[in-house]
């Protein structure tokens, strides 16, 4: 009994131990339920226990997705590493220990978040004063989106201020902004933008529980753009060779301006002269005269005043012929002077702006000099300077030598015969010209101006070139006798005040192709084999159409007959009859008429037959036939002449067939043949036999008849058919055999 209860009482403690040991096993966290990790970062979950000398471990995610981290476990300590953090890991993370037959499991929740960066703020412009301007805070790679809050200040006032709580469609990095727009004023320089974005991530256990924050800050500069630039001149304006002049500029702005003074070109650029606000030019020249420009320029802009310095040549004057600029054609002669006035002995020499040869002849004599060039060129298109040296001083004039060629009138051109109603294209062309974006060419009609163009539009290219301006119109009878011009002027430029000009003329005839052709017939056109017809033609049309009269043959062909107005046919045969066709013919065109010409024949060589005899007996089979060689379009008339009247035969193709004859089939039979032409009448009398004591008699010649009667019906019938057809498709009509019954 104390031994049982030894065992006992071991077998408890034993149990207390290991119920002991399974209270004491317990797991931790870190962090504890929640973490905040920003994409990219690198972010461990740490899971360690105690009351276990060797627990095992392991991780997974509450949807069982996968981990997309590092595990690493040791001793009582397991991690699970995520670097870097992407949309993957925003989880609940489970971490399972097991120790024994025990288990604990602990959560912790992942959120991610993304705000890596400061933001941005843009301007749309330079601030100005007084001009709008927009402003632009831009916060990229924001995530979730739906927490953040973006607010604009200038200096301590707010201008705006948004929360962006627009669901989010998709896990994203998304780049979001802010914009306001205001009007700087100069008490803004020196205040600052400030752009501050707030990400409200509400995580209560993490340390950082609070809104994650940045801002940028912008200095403001407000500039004024330059104004109220001035100059001043001394001593003056107007000043003569040798003398000098102080030219000093002011102009307001913020910042001060930069003052910029340069020289008006002839070609309109400015020559830049000076970065300083006074401009002082020594021992002037004539060449100094001109336009002198003063800029004030800071970064929002530029103020420009303009000042004119004319310097005067002292006493002797240098004249140039034909003058500062001279017009001469392609392959002309042309000599450039220079004259000295208020100098004894100068001295001369000559060349082009660009240093080329003169190509010319220089001949210089006590106070004149000349230049000839003969034959110009292209190779001439040059300023000729003329310089001349009196008394230390020099004096130089330019001779704009300007090359045009315009050698022919115009030539005019049509597309195509003028047709009354049908659009034609004239052309004008003027042929060699120079320069051609110089050229205008005109178009009247009459005095009615059709067409013009200016060809400036076309680059000038040395060369000489053909140019032409095409215009349609339609043409109309009243347009005959009107002339149509090409005008042709060139605008040389400033040589000439009025343009060199040359024009050509065509006066206008119009064609009216034929039309409204008629046929007159005289008597008919349906005519009596022998008479004779006139067939007359009319057509109108410029000029007048000729007449061409044609047949029409069976292929489609037209044979010609006559260039007569009248065609006239004398005693016409059936042959002639047809198609006729007249054309009226004119340069224009063609227009036709058709006529048929019918010519009838009377009908003529009836024959009329009764097979196989005239003569048969009562009970036979008898066929009478008649026929009509020859003539087309005839109708065929088979009656039986009675004390009561005629009665019309209902025969075929002329042919009427009695089967059994009788006694009162005997008779008179009559052929009638007839058309529009004419009739002509046959007859034959039929002769029936009664047969003996009016008993039927069949005798073997009757049977061959009758047998022979079967074969030879048909073939009649064909003969008939083919007979019939071949005279000019003759014909048989019931209706008009009908017509006919007395």
């Amino acid at each position: 009994m104390p031994g049982k209860m030894a065992m006992i009482f071991g077998a408890s403690q034993i149990l207390w131990a290991v119920f002991a040991a399974s209270q004491a096993f317990k797991i931790e966290t870190s962090p504890e339920y929640k973490t905040l990790a920003q994409i990219g970062d690198s972010v461990s979950l740490t899971c360690s226990s105690t009351g276990c000398e060797s627990p095992s471990f392991s991780w997974r995610t509450q949807i069982d997705s996968p981990l997309n981290a590092k595990v690493r476990s040791e001793g009582t300590q397991s991690s699970l590493t995520m670097d870097p953090v992407g949309f993957e890991n925003e989880h609940s993370y489970l971490c399972t220990a097991t120790c024994g037959s025990e288990k604990q499991e602990r959560e912790i929740q992942v959120h991610v978040y993304s705000f890596p960066k400061d933001p941005e703020i843009h301007l749309s412009a330079l601030l100005e004063v007084g001009k709008p301007v927009k402003v632009k805070c831009i916060v990229p790679d924001v995530y979730p989106f739906d927490r953040l809050e973006v607010e604009l200040l200038k200096d301590d006032t707010v201008m705006k201020n948004q929360e962006f709580l627009e669901d989010m469609e998709r896990k994203s990095l998304e780049t979001k902004s802010l914009e306001v727009s205001f009007t700087p004023t100069i008490e803004d320089t020196g205040k600052s933008l400030v752009c501050r974005a707030k990400l409200h991530m509400d995580v209560s256990d993490s340390e950082e529980s609070s809104p994650k924050e940045r801002k940028t800050n912008k200095e403001l500069q407000v500039y004024i753009s330059p104004k109220n630039t001035a100059i001043s001149v001394h001593p003056a304006t107007s000043l003569q060779e040798g003398d000098s002049v102080t030219v000093t500029c002011s102009s307001e702005g913020l910042p001060a301006p930069e003052i910029l003074w340069s020289k008006k070109l002839d070609n309109g650029n400015l020559q830049l002269l000076s970065g300083n606000a006074t401009l002082t030019l020594i021992a002037m020249k004539m060449e100094d005269s001109g336009t002198y420009v003063c800029e004030g320029v800071n970064p929002a802009g530029r103020n420009r005043k303009e000042v004119e310095l004319i310097v005067q040549e002292k006493p002797f004057t240098v004249d140039i012929s034909p003058g500062h600029q001279v017009a001469t054609q392609v392959g002309d002669s042309v000599v450039l002077t220079c004259r000295v006035t208020g100098c004894e002995s100068p001295s001369f020499s000559w060349r082009t702006q660009r240093d080329s040869p003169l190509s010319g002849m220089v001949r210089s004599e006590r106070t004149e000099s000349s230049v000839t060039l003969s034959s110009v060129s292209f190779e001439n298109e040059d300023h000729y300077l003329c310089t001349v040296t009196c008394r230390h001083r020099k004096v130089e004039k330019a001779i704009q030598v300007t090359l045009y060629s315009f050698p022919q009138d115009p030539e005019i051109e049509m597309s195509s015969l003028l047709v009354s109603g049908e659009p034609v294209t004239v052309s004008c062309k003027v042929p060699l010209v120079y320069p051609f974006d110089h050229l205008e060419i005109e178009i009247y009609k009459g005095e009615t101006l059709m067409m013009s163009k200016y060809f400036s539009e076309e680059i000038n290219i040395k060369s000489l070139e053909n140019k032409s301006l095409e215009m349609t119109f339609t043409p109309t009878p009243e347009d005959t006798g009107k002339v149509l011009v090409c005008q042709a002027k060139l605008h040389v430029g400033e040589v000439e005040s009025e343009p060199k000009q040359r024009q050509s003329t065509q006066t206008l005839y119009v064609n009216v192709a034929p039309t409204g052709t008629t046929v007159l017939v005289n008597p008919s056109s349906i005519l009596e084999e022998g008479s004779s017809v006139n067939m007359t033609c009319t057509t109108h049309g410029l000029p007048a159409p000729k007449i061409l009269w044609s047949r029409q043959l069976s292929n489609g062909d037209l044979q010609p007959l006559s260039e007569n107005t009248t065609l006239t046919l004398i005693s016409t045969k059936m042959e002639d009859s047809g198609i006729y066709v007249c054309e009226g013919i004119n340069q224009a065109g063609v227009n036709r008429k058709e006529v048929e010409l019918i010519i009838q024949v009377a009908p003529k060589d009836i024959q009329l037959t009764a097979f196989p005899s005239e003569s048969v007996k009562e009970g036979d089979m008898v066929i009478i036939s008649c026929t009509c060689g020859n003539v087309p379009e005839t109708w065929i008339i088979l009656k039986k002449k009675t004390e009561a009247g005629d009665t019309v035969l209902k025969s075929i193709d002329g042919a009427y067939t009695i089967h059994k004859v009788q006694l009162e089939d005997a008779g008179v039979y009559e052929c009638e043949s007839k058309n529009k032409a004419g009739s002509e009448l046959r007859s034959l009398t039929l002769d029936v036999k009664g047969r003996e004591n009016n008993k039927d008699y069949f005798s073997p010649e009757l049977l061959v008849l009758y047998c022979t009667s079967f074969l030879i019906i048909p073939a009649i019938g064909m003969i008939i058919y083919f007979a019939r057809k071949a005279n000019m498709k003759g014909s048989y009509s019931l209706v008009e055999a009908q017509k006919s019954k007395v």
